[in-house]
């Protein structure tokens, strides 16, 4: 049972990689958040965050072989983990308002 958990953790974490990779080269988002994600490049990046804190969590933590020599590894997976989903929440919502430069020119 722990060989096909480990498995599907593999399979999920590397769809969520990919999908972060194309977002951060070609702006491409999965469908059902396409009409969503305003800023895909930031969604992007949360998304290859909170896979590699999965995968540090996941393989540290409980699916790991043996205990982890340090305890707070998967600790620091989860952080990265939920640092990814924060920037993933912030692309869904827009950006600043570009401004045009504000230069005074005083003419004499």
């Amino acid at each position: 049972m722990h060989w096909i958990l480990v498995a599907v953790s593999v399979v999920c974490v590397t769809v969520m990689g990919a999908a972060g990779v194309a977002a951060l080269w070609t702006g491409w988002t999965p469908r059902p958040g396409r009409g969503l994600v305003l800023r895909p490049k930031l969604w992007g990046t949360g998304v290859l965050l909170s896979a590699f804190g999965l995968t540090g969590f996941m393989f540290l933590g409980p699916l790991g072989a043996m205990p982890p020599p340090f305890p707070y590894l998967p600790l620091a997976g989860m952080a990265l983990n939920l640092v990814g989903l924060a920037l993933q929440s912030l692309a869904r919502r827009p950006g600043r308002a570009a401004h045009p430069p504000s230069a005074t020119r005083t003419v004499s």
